[in-house]
């Protein structure tokens, strides 16, 4: 039986090329191979903490070749024990055999796959010369939006923001030898009509980014904001932009940057331009003119987590 390798977090932190695994993602988004159903989401009674937990069952497969599955639980509670709220592991599969190949850290391998997604669509979406980004957020995944980014364009100089100047002053910090230079600032509207590319990563539920001070030609990436109930841009940035999704399947259902307005009728269904599946196949266009302002909603999908398991292995097994 063939041994079942271990890949975590820090493995995956130092083998990561943004280049290549955006790569990665853009083969794998171009294909009509991977087989992903509906994510389980499943909430179940924690007596002892008097609130439910959540397990989320994240499935995809290639027939013939590999397949996975992203288990996750989130016991909104666990501050209390000093331990993260969001527990996960990926299960890395043989889809022929069914043998287990690898177990992978899900966190990691989330916030990267999530980071070179956006880049993924700032490469269709963004103008080819933009070379200054607004990251809006503080979490694991600021670094990695900011550098998938960076991949991708020619950025020169990124702005921080977040409710804690200590923490964007961090993320300042954690980037200070790369090619371009950060700086945190203490309001978003001190700089996002000047930037290229706004990119947003919290757990909002009021907009942060405003469509009166957006200006043509800029590009919109929002990542937080996961349930229905919150939302990181306010419907006037909405009806000013072009707007896209990571997929139409979740993207339509699970983030109230798109629910909200599909609700209310600022935007309609008709309305959105393309998913991540078509903009990769070429069936349909991405940024149309220089200023045009573009709006990417990412709400994650099983096929970027089965390619970035699929990188990270080959990686791990060269």
């Amino acid at each position: 039986m063939e041994s079942i390798t271990q890949i975590d977090a820090n493995f995956i932190e130092e083998n990561t090329s943004f280049k290549e695994l955006i790569a990665e993602l853009n083969s794998a988004f171009s294909s009509a191979d991977t087989l992903v159903p509906m994510r389980h989401h499943h909430d179940f009674p924690n007596p002892k903490e008097n609130k439910d937990s959540t397990l989320l069952l994240m499935p995809a497969w290639n027939p013939g070749k590999e397949a996975g599955v992203k288990i996750v639980t989130v016991n909104p509670n666990n501050g209390v024990y000093d331990l993260p709220s969001i527990q996960g592991t990926y299960i890395y599969l043989d889809a022929h055999k069914g043998t287990i190949k690898s177990i992978i850290e899900a966190k990691a391998l989330t916030v990267k796959r999530t980071a070179a997604a956006s880049a993924l669509a700032s490469s269709f979406l963004s103008r080819e010369n933009a070379s200054s980004m607004l990251m809006i957020g503080t979490g694991a995944l600021s670094v990695n939006l900011i550098k998938a980014h960076a991949s991708v364009r020619p950025i020169k100089k990124v702005f921080v923001w977040g409710r804690s100047l200590e923490k964007s002053q961090a993320i300042c910090n954690a980037l200070k030898d790369e090619t371009f230079t950060v700086q945190n600032v203490a309001t978003i509207e001190e700089v996002i009509s000047e930037v290229d590319i706004v990119s947003c990563a919290t757990l909002s539920k009021t907009p942060l980014v405003f469509g009166k001070y957006l200006k043509p030609g800029q590009h919109i990436d929002l990542v937080g904001a996961y349930k229905k109930d919150m939302r990181e841009a306010d419907d006037e940035a909405v009806s000013r932009a072009s707007v896209f999704v990571d997929t139409f399947q979740g993207g339509l259902k699970e983030s109230g940057d798109i629910v909200i307005p599909l609700q209310n009728g600022t935007l309609k269904e008709e309305d959105i331009k393309a998913d991540l599946f078509q903009l990769c196949a070429s069936q349909k266009k991405g940024r149309k003119n220089e200023d045009e302002i573009t709006f990417f909603k990412s709400v994650g999908h099983a096929l970027e987590d089965l390619a970035a398991a699929t990188y990270y292995y080959n990686k791990y097994n060269k």
